[in-house]
């Protein structure tokens, strides 16, 4: 299976906060950004079961910088995609925010309300992701099976 996970509001805190990981001393040199508590545990999860993890964000932040930002969490990620990226490969009309579907992602972890509606409406699966959520993580298990 594949597993994609939104970042802004749903794995680094932006507008929503919630708690994050310290930081190393070689994060903070790098300017890494916070992660949310549990990430690098579930993803780490995710790829012991066999799926693949992607990272799939609206930003337009360059796809080497966020693989090497969880690189140094100790996260290989299997692919990233951006809105670039995303532009580039879904051409459908009325463009979604994302479409999973074109990259042939099978569950997409998000917080926005607005990719679950999209989710119903152009047939992909989606887990909204809420800030006050400790158990997240768990969630998400859960609903891969």
């Amino acid at each position: 299976m594949i597993i994609s996970f939104d970042l802004d509001d749903t794995l680094i805190p932006g507008t929503k906060q919630f708690e994050t990981v310290a930081r190393t001393f070689l994060q903070k040199l790098w300017k890494v950004e916070k992660l949310r508590v549990g990430t690098v545990e579930l993803m780490k999860a995710c790829q012991a079961r066999g799926h693949k993890v992607y990272v799939y964000t609206t930003s337009y932040r360059p796809p080497r910088r966020i693989w090497w930002m969880f690189y140094l969490y100790g996260i290989k990620l299997d692919k990233v995609i951006n809105q670039q990226v995303h532009n580039q490969f879904v051409r459908i009309p009325a463009k979604p925010s994302k479409y999973p579907p074109a990259f042939k992602i099978d569950l997409h972890i998000d917080d926005s309300k607005g990719v679950e509606i999209e989710g119903q409406t152009y047939n992909f699966r989606t887990v909204i992701v809420r800030e006050d959520n400790p158990d997240w993580a768990v969630d998400i298990l859960a609903a891969l099976g």
